[in-house]
């Protein structure tokens, strides 16, 4: 996918370098949001697996994780991925490197992601969780016209769930 500025495209085994570079200098920032793919790819030496089932996932229809590049100089920027789930809903997540933050680059991804989403896809409805201390990620799906989702209410034994903080949903419907 081609945006104004940017290249969204599944991974290639040539990126596995790239991928875990981004991920190891980013690895304390992402660790709340994203723990599964830091524990995935510990070492260089896991990237390339990672990428190979992103590849696979991709082809099943049951992932869908694009590698963001800059298109002016084929830096590397970070991802955003698409997760179908049941009932025509699909929930998105994204991270950009530090340095790649405050240019509008997440605002611009998403928006390529949903089209794909409605589109190909052929979601009725994305979500978006983030945590409410998140105000970057809050102002990216508000930009990209998702807007926040009431909570349901919450069982009493389940009151202790949202240990590591409170996660806002944020939701597209079509």
């Amino acid at each position: 996918m081609l945006t104004d500025r940017l290249l969204l495209r599944p991974y290639e085994a040539a990126d596995a370098a790239d991928f875990f570079a981004l991920l190891q200098h980013n690895r304390p920032r992402l660790h709340t949001s994203f723990p599964d793919r830091l524990r995935t790819v510990p070492t260089i030496a896991e990237a390339p697996g990672a990428l190979a089932a992103f590849a696979a996932d991709w082809h099943s229809g049951r992932f869908y994780v694009l590698g963001i590049w800059l298109r002016a100089t084929g830096a590397y920027l970070g991802d955003i991925c698409l997760m179908p789930q049941s009932d025509g809903q699909s929930e998105i997540g994204y991270y950009l490197a530090r340095e790649a933050e405050g240019y509008g680059y997440a605002r611009e991804a998403l928006a390529a992601v949903c089209s794909f989403g409605f589109g190909p896809v052929a979601s009725r409805r994305l979500l978006i969780r983030c945590f409410a201390d998140n105000a970057r990620g809050q102002a990216v799906a508000l930009a990209a016209g998702f807007r926040l989702e009431k909570p349901a209410p919450r069982r009493s034994w389940f009151r202790n769930a949202d240990t590591v903080g409170r996660i806002y949903r944020f939701v597209q419907e079509r």
